[in-house]
């Protein structure tokens, strides 16, 4: 028998909620103003979805849809509205915005939920860099709605007006973790057997059958993560290009890509990519990421043919995806997520 959550609904449980919420709501206006401010269009995308997303270790809730010929279609509730939102850059639009709930199966705890809003936003012919900067700013506009003059997670600490520390992935494992990593790179590949000799005289305990993806993710959440965010936030740019995902390689790199995540208080809170316009390179990305879902999960995903169709008319742009429960979290001092949605997902 399932565990049943808590009654949310609970007068006394709720008026303890209840301050978080209010500023989750003056959090949203306020992001909303700046970002009609710098000339953003705010968007609403659909939530059910040809492919819910094409990445290794998420997992969809799935659904069908039934037409007047009541023949099923199999969708997918969305886990990012990023196909989407790719579909308008290539309709026209330039700058958008989206705060999109969005739905992740496997996952819940104090930083996870199965429902929960991504706030995207995709600027048009802009290097990755602007979205640097407006993660910083981003960050001093939730404070200021909070009336917050730190954030604050489990008794770590950051100053959000403070400019983010700006930190390469490969200076952030050679610092914490004494390995070269981009040693371990070739061609845009990464060789597991040298990464796991390295790895292992770094005294990282990684399993025989762990690919290279594998053990740069132990490195990274067992010997770099517990350092970033703290008091300031950190932007971790440049990801190994194995690890690019949806974002294109550094021009004139065969080793990172136009990657960064944002941490704050030790708590990742956004994933942003300089976009990747190459259809056939994407096409071959979806493919070995469903490839290897298969081999660990035992399911893939479709992939959406008409994201594709579009991702060749897309422009140059540049676009990040970042939690903003987990910003109110930390604006305003909540310790789990659960405390600033309104009505958290029973079971």
């Amino acid at each position: 028998m399932s565990r049943k959550s808590p009654h949310f609904w609970l007068p006394s449980r709720h008026a303890a909620r209840r301050p978080h919420l209010l500023a989750r709501g003056r959090i949203a206006a306020s992001v909303r103003a700046w970002f009609a401010g710098a000339g953003f269009l705010e968007v609403e995308t659909a939530t059910l979805q040809v492919s819910p997303g094409n990445e290794t270790h998420l997992h969809a809730f799935a659904t069908g849809l039934i037409g007047p010929d009541t023949v099923r279609h199999e969708l997918y509730l969305r886990t990012s509205p990023e196909f989407a939102c790719k579909k308008l850059l290539a309709a026209g639009e330039t700058r958008i915005f989206d705060f999109a709930r969005v739905f992740r199966n496997r996952e819940r705890g104090a930083l996870h939920h199965p429902e929960f809003t991504m706030l995207e936003w995709y600027r048009a012919n802009e290097t990755y860099e602007s979205l640097m900067d407006d993660c910083a700013a981003l960050l001093a506009e939730a404070a200021r709605a909070a009336g917050a003059t730190q954030f604050s997670f489990r008794g770590r600490h950051i100053d959000p007006f403070a400019a983010p520390e700006r930190l390469t992935v490969a200076e952030a494992v050679a610092r914490y973790a004494g390995i070269d990593l981009l040693a371990t790179i070739h061609s845009g590949q990464g060789d597991r057997d040298q990464l796991a000799k390295r790895t292992a005289a770094a005294g990282i305990l990684y399993g025989t059958d762990e690919t290279w993806g594998d053990i740069f993710s132990r490195i990274l959440a067992e010997r770099v993560e517990p350092h970033l965010g703290y008091g300031r936030a950190t932007i971790l740019y440049e990801y190994p290009l194995p690890q690019a995902a949806l974002a294109r390689a550094k021009l004139g790199s065969d080793k990172v890509a136009e990657r960064f995540e944002l941490y704050a208080c030790g708590v990742e809170l956004g994933n942003a990519f300089g976009e990747l316009t190459d259809v056939a390179e994407q096409r071959a990305r979806f493919t070995a990421a469903m490839d290897e879902k298969q081999r660990i999960h035992g399911e893939r995903y479709p992939i959406d043919e008409d994201f594709l169709d579009a991702l060749a008319q897309m422009p140059q742009a540049s676009g990040i995806a970042l939690g903003f429960d987990r910003l109110v979290m930390l604006a305003t001092g909540a310790d789990t997520i659960e405390q600033v949605i309104w009505t958290p997902v029973q079971h």
